[in-house]
């Protein structure tokens, strides 16, 4: 058992949280959630021991093992992936290196086997004797072949170190897991992996994740940092945002209600209380006005963009051919692609993300295939969200005068209100584009693309850089939206709540296109149905 007690931390002026008083129980599984910079990954720092807090403190019981997801590959780069994992138990780690320096000599001492002995035992003990398989099962379970356990870890792509590090965390048994964005950069077979393991994890697992159908799966009560405060609430994901946004509701209602009564009081003083007749129900009326007290919103530090894509002019009964794409690079990308898109369809492509973007590319006129056509209809406008835009934030700009290059109404007002519905008030509209943060450039590109009033939507990887406020906002947008999206993305509940069709580019370049949703496309590829 965790137990943290009156924790606070401060920065300077600025307060994170403070009078925290959790315990984190065996057995669970806690997602930590929060808007940006409201300090999730500090809280995590501060229960693995990285980060002092500024007052109380954190309990974890000696004889536990903690492990950290750590985010720092090139630590790692001068060692192979097997010992790269092992080292997620760094005792165990050190005793199989030492025993390996002693053995190495050519010329043993009474001490080196006394030594070897004692170490031997305490390997035994530990588990040594199966660290390797047991290193070998996990990464294996994360999409790491048994081909390139013994590479060292700079020889790997940036997506297998990752998938190291996770397996590195997940090693040796430890009884505490701490795993900040345990999911990024693992596909969906790997994420189902990892939602297995901690499902059956029998100690305590503490979680920072953007994905909210992972959160669902895994975690049994989420920690909200929020208010300057961290709470507790029992359950997963979904039944804390329907639980928390009808309390939200609640608070409103009452406080509308209250509003209402106040003005009908202040009302009625205002017009009797120079009236004689009536000046003794005007001053019991002021009695009770000073009764009610408006309870003010908790001010909370996160917010939701508002999101909504809407096309200006219906699509034809023809949308998109595709006939026979094929395109290379350094290996084959797109072999034969061939599908039509129909207007009511929102079609999500999984699989090889490199081929996706090309495929995108292409359908968007910015690159162009090796073989093959593409024809849209002529009714067609579509609006896309490329994986990289950093060129479109090139400029001196301040953010009214980006959106304005992009908007038919000019006017200031009408800018300031549509980038303040997108989360940059007052201010912030004056920002200069090149300053901003990854987020907030993904903000910028979803309002250029709501303003051009498009029929086809185009986008690639949309919810990187962004929280899970932008996310659900995202997702509402995308489910409302009335007219023809084409999407990739890690988000699983994203394609499951959206898409009404599947087509997976595989490695080979060739691909399968099924009507039906992701949780039967998926069943689909497991064999199930």
């Amino acid at each position: 058992m965790i137990t943290v007690s009156n924790l606070g931390l401060r920065f300077a002026d600025r307060k994170l949280f403070e009078d925290v008083n959790l315990m984190f129980v065996p057995g669970n599984c806690y997602g930590i959630i929060g808007a940006n910079g409201a300090g999730k990954s500090t809280f995590l720092r501060i229960l693995s021991g990285e980060l002092e807090p500024t007052s109380g403190e954190v309990i974890v019981p000696k004889n536990l093992r903690m492990s950290v997801l750590k985010q720092d590959h090139f630590k790692f780069e001068e060692f192979t992936v097997m010992d790269t994992v092992i080292q997620g138990n760094q005792t165990l780690y050190n005793i199989m290196k030492e025993k390996e320096a002693i053995y190495s000599k050519e010329n043993m001492t009474d001490e080196d086997g006394i030594r070897a002995s004692e170490l031997e035992y305490d390997f035994s003990e530990m588990g040594g004797w199966e660290a390797e398989s047991d290193a070998s099962l996990i990464l294996q379970g994360l999409g790491i072949t048994t081909d390139m356990h013994f590479l060292f870890l700079k020889e790997l792509t940036g997506s297998e170190k990752v998938k190291v590090l996770l397996a590195q965390a997940l090693f040796g048994k430890p009884e505490i897991l701490v795993l900040d964005e345990p999911t990024n950069d693992l596909d969906i077979v790997a994420i189902r992996w990892l939602e297995e393991f901690i499902i059956n994890f029998e100690g305590t697992v503490i979680v920072v994740s953007h994905d909210r159908h992972f959160l669902n799966n895994v975690c049994t009560s989420v920690c909200d940092v929020d208010y300057g405060k961290i709470n507790l609430f029992a359950g997963n994901y979904d039944f804390w945002y329907e639980s928390n946004q009808l309390m939200q509701r609640l608070i409103k209602d009452q406080n509308k209600k209250k509003e209402e009564k106040i003005k009908e009081l202040q009302e009625f003083i205002q017009r009797f209380s120079a009236n004689k007749s009536k000046s003794k129900q005007a001053t019991s009326r002021k009695k009770a006005l000073d009764k009610i007290k408006v309870e003010d919103l908790i001010i909370s530090n996160r917010r939701y963009p508002f999101i909504h894509f809407k096309p200006e002019k219906e699509l034809g009964k023809d949308v998109l051919t595709v006939s026979e794409l094929c395109k290379e690079s350094e290996s084959v990308l797109l072999k034969d692609i061939s599908f039509l898109v129909g207007r009511e369809d929102k079609i999500a492509f999984v699989g090889n993300e490199l081929a996706i973007s090309e495929l995108f590319k292409i359908l968007s006129e910015q690159s162009e295939a090796d073989s093959g056509t593409f024809k849209w209809g002529v009714t067609v406008s579509k609006s896309d969200f490329p994986k990289e835009n950093s060129e479109f934030f090139e400029s001196d700009y301040n953010l009214v005068d980006w959106l304005r290059q992009f908007s038919v109404e000019k006017n200031e007002t009408f800018i300031r209100g549509f980038l303040g519905r997108m989360l940059f008030s007052g201010e912030e509209a004056l920002k200069s584009v090149n300053v901003l943060s990854g987020g907030e450039k993904v903000r910028c590109m979803f309002s250029k693309m709501m303003l051009s009033n498009a029929n086809v939507l185009i986008f690639d990887q949309p919810t990187s850089h962004l929280d899970l406020e932008s996310i659900t906002a995202l997702n509402k947008g995308m489910e409302d939206y009335s007219s023809v999206i084409l999407f990739t993305t890690h988000d699983h509940q994203l394609i499951e709540t959206v898409a009404n069709r599947i087509i997976e580019i595989k490695d080979d370049g060739t691909m399968i296109d099924k009507q039906c949703s992701y949780e039967e496309f998926l069943d689909f590829k497991s064999g199930n149905i």
